[in-house]
């Protein structure tokens, strides 16, 4: 898949999440969270995979490792993420002119977030829940280091949001969607692959 077509499947798919309800949001990630205590061996699994690649001395081993515990905390902050206030929908500012016409400033989501980030994998469930709380499609570009812990952490929301029935869209256009960890070569397209990891490049219209 090109990338251009996968920055449009994400823009559509953005223009769904804009239309979920606050609670609908909230019953998902609290339903990834869920999952991510569910299928922890099969994250830490692959989070193995990627710290046999790195020296323990390197200084980016400590934060590319996934622990039992810190899937729980990551779990406790995507659900804390669940309980606290929407975003969205908020008058920050309204006037009225003298010919009477009403003006009013009301936060909506932006669309599509991008993020570039190294070794940390937590990140994909952070930028994950920041931005689907906020109505946000993601599209994430993360380190090579940590290619195998981003691809699990990403193949666990989606499976999250493919069996949701409130989002059925996303079967088609699954968000966050995942470019590639290395650059492409100047001869190659790299597809932005949803099922192969890492984390975001800014994105949006």
């Amino acid at each position: 898949m090109q990338l251009t077509e996968t920055f449009h499947r994400v823009k559509q798919a953005s223009k769904t999440l804009a239309l979920l309800t606050d609670a609908q949001r909230n019953e998902v990630l609290t339903a990834v969270a869920d999952a991510i205590i569910q299928k922890k061996e099969f994250i830490l699994e692959a989070n193995a995979r990627d710290l046999a690649r790195m020296e323990r001395s390197n200084p980016l081993y400590d934060r590319l490792q996934l622990t039992e515990k810190r899937l729980e905390d990551i779990a406790a902050d995507m659900r804390n993420v669940a309980s606290l206030p929407s975003p969205l929908g908020h008058v920050t500012k309204q006037k009225t002119l003298p010919n009477g016409l009403r003006l009013c400033r009301v936060s909506v989501p932006f669309g599509v977030i991008g993020m570039i980030y190294e070794a940390r994998p937590n990140v994909t469930f952070d930028v994950f829940s920041l931005c689907f709380k906020s109505g946000n499609a993601c599209v994430l570009k993360g380190g090579k280091d940590a290619e195998a812990s981003n691809e699990a952490a990403v193949a666990v929301i989606h499976e999250v949001l493919e069996n949701s029935s409130l989002i059925t869209l996303h079967l088609k256009t699954p968000s966050p969607s995942c470019l590639p960890p290395t650059r492409p070569r100047a001869r190659c397209s790299m597809p932005w692959a949803t099922s192969t990891c890492a984390s975001p490049a800014a994105v949006a219209n």
